[in-house]
């Protein structure tokens, strides 16, 4: 940010006048976050799990996460064979601009999400999406290819007012949204801020204050040295970070976020069974969370977290080096294992503005050395990176706290192999496949909880990923700060679904 961006946060964040009402100098608030989104259009997959801040969907999660109506009157109703999902809107619901919801506008997102000429990055998160049609000005009704168990949770999607005749791909209103949330957009400086204001007509109750600016600060270490001189409300920082100073209060969120090692299935040497059960045994996931993390974490074995009722025990991961001999990679006298010709080395990717990341890096290169297998780690931008996610493995983040469905379906489903940041590992397994296909379609919860067993059991027979550790989200908030009501948070999170999730009632005490 230039001098002058920084002197307005510090005036916004730190300032505090004696009036602190509607309107006055502090009752905006400041929070920075790392991730900026490419876009603020949820048909494009901005805030696709809700708190989005601009949007609502047909529905939104409170602070367990659990489904309330939002934009729908009720939760939405399920046909007896779970194919036909009706919704009935909210009556005198306006979009920032003074429009009227109505049932076209939310078939309009729908039918956009669904379009194959829009660059949609949510579209297969609905392909048992078969239609949605409106029924009266109040009534949306979605038709299913088969039986989705979750639908209801994907009802979170933000709803964009009808825009005949518009290329989503292009629309201004990728960077300058109207949506019927608590904030509207007022501006948006790629690489610095995007300003909110208070949505004084909003259905759900008009905001406590009068707006938000969120601060796009990528470096971990830039972030928390603005944080210490005083320029944001709230900021997300990296665990070994965030040591409490005046006036800020340390919140350790828990989340379903989780780190992991992805291992290119195709690679001459990652592609060896043995060599990923190695690492997978080698690895110090405790001396991770103690060090790396500071204590905000826990160990990770699979995708699943262990707060989850459909989370499996801790598997048996063996002894890396009698996996290894068993294999036949032989130990060499510079310690480093071969096997006909092929020695025990390979490249572990990592964005380098992420400072954690980077120690995890650190931290698998050296346990896998005790092992016999050279890590080499290489600190890139993701531009540097997505082209060789084929052949090189990355330290790569993902997770949910909702469906055991969401993510891991695309992350480790063959029909997704290759496909980007989704499965870029090539992962391929019939059982899998068929237990992420029936935890899916299954209505019956003891069906559910048995196929995401199995989808448990065979990730850690494959190893296609080495996990990590789970994270806790670690921000650092102003003591002055009223409403604060923290929830387990999922991987995606900036703008949204993070611990301001719910800033449009926050106050200063």
């Amino acid at each position: 940010m230039g001098t002058a961006v920084v002197a307005l946060l510090a005036l916004t964040a730190c300032s505090t006048p004696a009036a602190t009402g509607p309107g006055s100098a502090t009752d905006t608030f400041v929070v920075a976050t790392a991730g900026e989104p490419d876009n603020l259009n949820p048909v494009l997959g901005y805030g696709a799990d809700g708190a989005s801040l601009i949007f609502d969907g047909l529905v939104a999660r409170d602070d367990r996460n659990a489904l309330s109506p939002a934009l729908a009157t009720d939760l939405p109703t399920v046909s007896a064979d779970g194919r036909t999902v009706t919704a009935r809107l909210r009556t005198g619901v306006t979009f920032h601009d003074g429009k009227a919801l109505t049932a076209d506008d939310v078939v309009f997102t729908y039918r956009s999400i669904l379009d194959p000429k829009v660059d949609s990055t949510i579209r297969s998160d609905l392909d048992m999406l078969d239609k949605v049609t409106a029924s009266g000005a109040d009534t949306v009704v979605f038709t299913l290819k088969y039986p989705y168990t979750p639908f209801l949770q994907r009802l979170t999607i933000g709803i964009l007012p009808e825009l005949p005749g518009q290329d989503m791909n292009k629309s201004e209103i990728n960077r300058k949204p109207v949506g019927t949330g608590p904030y509207r957009v007022t501006s948006w400086t790629p690489g610095d801020k995007l300003v909110l204001a208070a949505n004084d007509t909003y259905w759900g109750g008009k905001p406590t204050n009068s707006g938000v600016i969120v601060a796009f600060v990528a470096d971990d270490n830039v972030r928390a040295q603005r944080a210490r001189a005083g320029e944001f409300d709230a900021v997300e920082v990296a665990p070994r970070l965030a040591t409490a100073f005046g006036g800020y209060t340390v919140h350790k969120v828990p989340t379903a976020d989780y780190r992991g090692v992805m291992l290119p299935m195709n690679g001459p040497v990652t592609g060896d069974l043995a060599i990923r059960r190695a690492v997978n045994a080698a690895v110090d996931r405790q001396a991770m969370v103690t060090g790396v993390l500071a204590g905000a974490g826990d160990p990770a074995y699979g995708p699943i977290p262990p707060t989850s009722e459909y989370a499996a025990p801790a598997p048996t991961v063996g002894d890396a080096a009698t996996i290894l001999d068993e294999a036949g990679w032989t130990l060499g006298a510079d310690g480093i294992r071969a096997r006909n010709g092929q020695r025990a080395r390979f490249t572990l990717m990592y964005p380098a503005s992420d400072s954690l990341r980077k120690e995890l890096a650190l931290a698998v290169t050296a346990d896998a050395k005790k092992a016999g297998i050279e890590i080499t780690p290489e600190g890139l931008t993701w531009d540097a990176i997505d082209p060789r996610m084929k052949d090189d493995a990355l330290i790569m983040g993902w997770g949910t706290p909702y469906d055991p469905d969401f993510v891991s379906y695309k992350l480790f489903g063959s029909r997704f192999a290759g496909e980007g940041y989704f499965n870029p590992g090539s992962y391929a397994s019939a059982v899998t496949d068929e237990a992420l296909e029936k935890g899916r379609t299954s209505s019956d919860p003891a069906e559910r909880k048995a196929a995401y067993q199995r989808f448990q059991e065979q990730l850690a027979a494959d190893v296609p990923w080495v996990f990590l550790t789970y994270l806790r989200h670690t921000y650092l908030v102003r003591d002055d700060v009223a409403g604060v009501r923290p929830r387990v948070e999922p991987h995606a999170h900036g703008v949204e679904n993070a611990i301001w999730w719910n800033i449009h009632t926050w106050t200063r005490k």
